[in-house]
């Protein structure tokens, strides 16, 4: 730094500033920087009509296993438990929408009924339930569609909300009109290849 105005007495200083190299690459000048997703899908919590509705169209009842993949709040689970007696496992990436699910549950009386895990639902062990209830995204569905049909018993139930499973034609689907238009589609995982 150099004095400025020394001349005049004020004892001011100047800074010397120097520019930073700039990419001049037409691709890299004009890019935005996108984070990845943090979660395969948004959190959406199904209206309490269509919950009802797709317990309903799954047969949902006091033997059943219900397990809600992407369980959000944990409203599925907690409403196969209260309204039909059924037991049931959300499981959930995220750790803030498992909390509330836990929390929701003990509010709902229904906590020795239903249990939540944080995991991808890509690993989750879902051997053990007789419904499955999905509200995820087409492309989501499609990638699960493998591990439903590989690790589901035959006979397994399958609810999915809004989204269908492309070639995999559901056996029933169904529309609510009010207040708006939801499609809830139904299917029953078929007898393994080569099993009689």
């Amino acid at each position: 730094m150099r004095p400025i105005g020394e001349s005049a007495g004020r004892g001011v200083t100047q800074a010397t500033f120097h520019a930073l190299p700039v990419d001049r690459s037409p691709v890299r000048r004009y890019s935005v920087y996108v984070p990845p997703a943090l979660y395969d899908v948004p959190y959406v919590p199904t209206q309490d009509h269509v919950v009802t509705a797709m317990l309903r169209l799954a047969g949902v009842g006091p033997d059943d296993v219900v397990h809600d993949l992407g369980c959000g709040d944990g409203r599925i689970v907690i409403a196969a438990a209260r309204e039909f007696g059924a037991t049931g496992v959300g499981i959930d990436i995220d750790p803030v929408r498992i909390g509330e699910a836990i929390a929701n549950s003990h509010r709902a009386g229904v906590s020795g009924l239903v249990r939540f895990r944080q995991a991808s639902f890509f690993d989750a062990d879902i051997r053990d339930a007789t419904v499955v209830t999905l509200y995820l995204l087409p492309e989501v569905n499609m990638r699960l569609r493998p591990k439903l049909l590989a690790d589901l018993k035959p006979g397994t139930r399958v609810v999915s909300h809004n989204y269908d499973m492309g070639d995999w034609k559901p056996s029933q689907t169904i529309t609510l009109k009010v207040p708006e238009e939801h499609m809830i589609y139904y299917w029953v995982v078929p007898p393994k290849t080569g099993s009689r």
